[in-house]
């Protein structure tokens, strides 16, 4: 509520975001753009002149003929876009006009690797809602479905104190293995990628240069067509799970508020 309000007045007539901000003691900010619009799109909104930037020659008129084909070229050429934002970057607030290339890239590492956290949550959470658990012990004495006894959400609460931080550690080294890979996605790396752990291995637990996220090579067996393919696929599955696990979450804060989960144990 808080947020809507203060976009309400921060964006709305300068009498009342003033008054605002002089009640606040909130210091004056003034930004100004030297930005040329053509008399035929003099009145376009926010919206609109950021669909336009993202066209090269629509680009080239607003910005007064500016050259910013090297500062655009990874945002131009980011994979994502399908029929479900009308092939199209989806930027509504026109952050892709806020940033360089190297902030797009972490973004982009961020929403895979949020992406691929929540396919496994999702996963997990609905399996667990369903009472399915591995078989045997967590620890010693403390089952697997005993951790599930008070239902999924509260599972975390009941895994021993050493399993927890297992779970965290092991986190903390594939942290490790993706920010300490050469290049870094932010300086030319490819995001999301990490192909071994950023050491020869371990005699007898760890098998020297083995790709960590593809042992059996499953991705060299396809074409670069059918690996952008699955790029795709892959950031799509992501948003939607990332949508779907945030939804599980408000289902058990707020039963009923989710209809599609409506009477689930979640």
């Amino acid at each position: 509520m808080w947020v809507g309000a203060f976009a309400l007045v921060y964006t709305g007539p300068a009498p009342l975001r003033d008054a605002w901000l002089k009640r606040a003691n909130r210091p004056m900010i003034t930004m100004s753009f030297d930005v040329k619009l053509p008399p035929a799109k003099g009145e376009m909104n926010a919206g609109a002149l950021s669909l336009a930037l993202r066209d090269p020659v629509l680009r080239k008129e607003i910005l007064g003929g500016a050259d910013m084909t090297a500062a655009s070229n990874y945002i131009d050429a980011l994979e994502g876009t399908s029929v479900e934002t009308g092939n199209m970057i989806w930027d509504p607030l026109g952050f892709t006009e806020l940033v360089n290339d190297p902030t797009m890239r972490w973004f982009r590492a961020a929403e895979l690797k949020h992406g691929r956290v929540c396919m496994l949550a999702t996963l997990g959470y609905i399996a667990g809602a369903a009472g399915i658990t591995f078989p045997g012990e967590i620890a010693k004495g403390v089952t697997f479905a005993s951790c599930n006894s008070a239902g999924v959400y509260n599972a975390w609460g009941k895994v021993p104190e050493a399993g927890k931080l297992q779970i965290i550690s092991l986190i903390f080294l594939l942290e490790v293995a993706g920010e300490s890979k050469k290049p870094h996605y932010v300086n030319g790396g490819v995001p999301g990628k990490i192909d071994q752990l950023p050491f020869d291995g371990i005699q007898g637990l760890w098998a020297p240069k083995i790709k960590f996220w593809d042992p059996l090579g499953f991705m060299g067996a396809l074409t670069e067509e059918q690996k952008k393919e699955k790029r795709l696929s892959e950031l799509k599955n992501g948003r939607l799970a990332m949508l779907g696990f945030v939804s599980f979450l408000i289902a058990h804060q707020l039963p009923g508020s989710v209809p599609f989960l409506k009477g689930l144990a979640f």
